[in-house]
């Protein structure tokens, strides 16, 4: 009797609010319906057009025409949430009805009675609330929007606008999370369940409520039988799939959780051309739907990867490590690894902050002003020590500096400098080039840190970065032009039209010649100086500076850097250590398959450097370096 009565009172309700809906939509005068464009993830790609990494925050969505969706799905969308979709002009009084009595009849809600135009109405327009004069602002939001767009336009904009649970949107992101497949995979027992997600995708969470799940699975299969779409066979087949227990979309859409990634994505968010805002930035690449194809070459990567782990040391967090490959003529970063592993220490030493202190990698620098200014490898210059310098405006006054070892030195050609690093020869050879011109040439080069002229600049007692290194180094690969190092090689917008992209034009930063007779003098290093660990087993030419055990060849760059203020272990250079070999060899050869190995010629040799190839700079390092005073360095081989 009492539910009799409130039916009827609902019913007396129901019809006031379709009366207000009719004298509403005939008394008001048609106003188009803007529908804000849908939040889309952005993808970031690989060279090889692999995805690296889906971006997105609150939304996963990923908008697919409704041409992609199988037609077993939008029928099976269709019986549950709409049966008469096609068939009504945006309200279903019957429907809402049938709805009403069956909520008063169970004295919950237990059907919605909306249409599909309603709940894309209120799910992009309105606010949440249940009441009578919402539903009626709902009506007439609905009426209006199927006068303004076709059927399929509007079951395209919701089945891509639904909440599937667990930041799934829209179809294409629901397959993916429960079933780890793309939307044009998807079958009847698939569409079953995702269909019984839309009432109450919290609720109905297989992940959370997996009995709550199944048996909204079984409303389902029934409803589908009862419409004709399923037949008694199907059905018990259908309830007896196990319910997805787990994301499935770990493969198609990978977190972002490497260096590469993060340093792409912090570059684009403090890009201008994102947008002027900080959240007009964010919104762009979290929310704007972009395809990010970069430059990461995954194989290198991979290699990469695997050098700084299983050479690393264990010593409790007092090393790191970073690798960058740049590819000289072009400066694209074709691999990247800012530290010891990205779950373990987030921030990017090759990219960020100060930089670490370069040590004898920084000599080719001062040895390609020289040879700029006139000088040959085969000039002269005093190499003995220690040596004892002037130096009125620094600490200490004066500046003192000795050879590895202690060697006396004695006068030696800048080559024979070169490969024996010797300290005293350099710090002299800095003054004879001009301090500030040293600095002006590491610049040009791709040095952006600053670089203050004091003494022991020459022995690379200012702090550098890893990335600016492997740039500077492939400028000699590429005979001298300096292309400025990038990890993005195009920005789409979500239509596919291309925001920016194109790599920055070469400068000249020093003398084809330079930079040829500098790796040929630097090859000697490798050769017979202080990196002889560093030999390639087949004798292949290449040139390399130690400290940073910063290599160059033609196809690959290596650099790695002992703990902080020290130049050697247990007195062995640091490109005689066995541990350089073991970074520089084995994994060149998997970089460098079938590649031309006839190393860098000197001038007038006729061969230049592959503008094609990755150059390639691994760092290592010892905790975070102390201050240097001006006019002191760390001791340099």
């Amino acid at each position: 009797m009492l539910g009799g009565v409130l039916a009827a009172v609902s019913v007396a309700a129901l019809g006031t609010a379709v009366r207000a809906v009719a004298d509403a939509a005939e008394s008001a005068e048609p106003e188009e319906i803007r529908l804000q464009p849908l939040s889309q993830r952005s993808v970031m790609l690989a060279a090889d057009g692999s995805r690296l990494a889906a971006l997105y925050r609150e939304e996963n969505r990923e908008v697919v025409p409704l041409a992609e969706v199988p037609q077993v799905v939008i029928d099976t969308v269709l019986a549950i949430e709409d049966e008469d979709f096609y068939e009504h002009e945006g309200m279903n009084v019957r429907a809402t009805l049938r709805a009403l009595l069956a909520n008063v009849s169970a004295g919950d809600v237990q059907q919605g009675g909306s249409t599909i135009t309603q709940q894309l109405v209120k799910n992009a327009l309105l606010t949440p609330e249940q009441d009578v004069e919402r539903k009626a602002q709902e009506a007439v939001l609905a009426l209006r929007l199927e006068d303004q767009m076709s059927k399929d336009r509007i079951l395209e904009r919701y089945l891509n606008t639904v909440y599937f649970g667990n930041s799934a949107y829209g179809l294409q992101a629901a397959a993916e999370v429960y079933f780890g497949v793309d939307v044009q995979q998807l079958g009847q027992p698939e569409a079953a369940f995702l269909a019984g997600l839309v009432r109450d995708p919290v609720g109905y969470d297989p992940f959370a409520a997996p009995d709550a799940a199944q048996d909204r699975l079984e409303l389902v299969v029934d409803r589908l039988v009862t419409v004709g779409q399923i037949d008694e066979e199907e059905a018990a087949a259908i309830a007896e799939m196990p319910i997805p227990s787990e994301p499935r979309n770990g493969e198609l859409l990978p977190k972002p959780k490497d260096y590469f990634v993060e340093e792409v994505t912090r570059l684009l968010l403090a890009d201008p051309r994102m947008g002027e805002s900080e959240s007009e930035r964010y919104n762009t690449v979290f929310r704007g739907g972009l395809t990010i194809r970069t430059t990461l070459d995954r194989r290198l990567q991979g290699i990469a990867e695997e050098a700084v782990a299983s050479t690393l040391p264990d010593t409790g967090g007092q090393f790191t490590a970073a690798l960058v490959s740049v590819q000289p003529g072009t400066g694209a970063v074709r691999a990247l690894v800012g530290g010891p592993g990205f779950e373990q220490a987030k921030y990017n030493i090759a990219t960020q902050g100060v930089g670490q202190q370069p040590g004898s990698s920084f000599k080719p620098f001062v040895l390609a002003t020289v040879l700029e200014q006139g000088l040959s490898p085969q000039s002269s210059i005093d190499g003995r020590g220690p040596c004892q310098f002037p130096n009125p405006d620094g600490i200490p006054d004066p500046y003192e500096a000795e050879n590895f070892e202690g060697s006396a030195g004695g006068v030696v050609t800048l080559a024979e400098a070169t490969h024996r690093s010797v300290n005293c020869a350099y710090v002299r050879l800095g003054l004879i080039a001009g301090l500030e011109e040293v600095a002006a040439t590491a610049a040009r080069m791709g040095i952006t840190t600053p670089l203050d002229p004091v003494l022991s600049l020459p022995l690379g007692s200012k702090e550098v970065r890893p990335l600016d290194m492997a740039a500077a180094y492939a400028t000699f690969a590429a005979d001298g032009m300096h292309f400025p190092p990038y990890l993005v090689e195009e920005v789409l917008d979500e239509q596919g039209k291309v925001l920016f992209g194109g790599t920055a034009p070469g400068e000249r930063a020093i003398s084809e010649a330079t930079a040829r007779m500098a790796t040929d003098v630097m090859s000697g290093v490798v050769s017979g100086g202080t990196a002889t660990a560093a030999r390639f087993p087949d004798g292949r030419p290449a040139a390399r500076q130690d400290r940073h055990h910063l290599g160059l060849q033609r196809r690959l760059v290596r650099r790695l850097r002992p703990p902080a203020g020290h130049g050697g272990v247990d007195g062995i250079p640091g490109g005689q250590r066995p541990h350089a070999q073991r970074r520089w060899h084995p994994r060149d050869r998997r970089l460098l398959p079938g590649a031309d190995l006839a190393g860098v010629h000197g001038p007038g040799s006729g061969r230049r450097a592959h503008r094609g190839v990755p150059a390639c700079a691994s760092f290592r390092s010892g905790g975070v370096p102390p201050p240097t005073r001006r006019g002191v360095g760390a001791a340099a081989q």
